[in-house]
């Protein structure tokens, strides 16, 4: 589960990245005056970060949801196995101690 979390992070992240490049070379290498320019990296700059911030909720619910299944399975574990104990318990209980009589009968 954590390879298919780290695989959409790393992909989240390389587009983000490559966008933000691609925009500010396109930017930078554009016939616009300085204010125009600037004016759009802010504009890319708060649209990168809010796009980033939506991927990072995206992620953190998706890891959210995982722990919540570890931990109903790990409790359904751990109940199959008391409940395993507890059985094997009362079969030790019921059961009769060795004595005398079972050592003639193995002999």
């Amino acid at each position: 589960m954590s390879d298919k979390g780290s695989g959409a992070l790393d992909v989240t992240l390389s587009f983000l990245l490559g966008a933000a490049t691609g925009f500010v070379l396109g930017v930078l290498f554009a016939p616009q005056s300085g204010a125009e320019t600037r004016k759009k990296i802010q504009d890319s700059a708060v649209k990168t970060g809010e796009k980033a911030k939506e991927s990072y909720e995206k992620i953190a619910k998706e890891a959210e949801k995982g722990i919540k299944v570890v931990r109903e399975k790990t409790h359904e574990g751990i109940d199959s196995i008391r409940e395993f104990v507890e059985k094997k318990k009362e079969e030790f209980k019921q059961k009769p101690p060795f004595g005398p009589e079972e050592d003639k009968e193995s002999s």
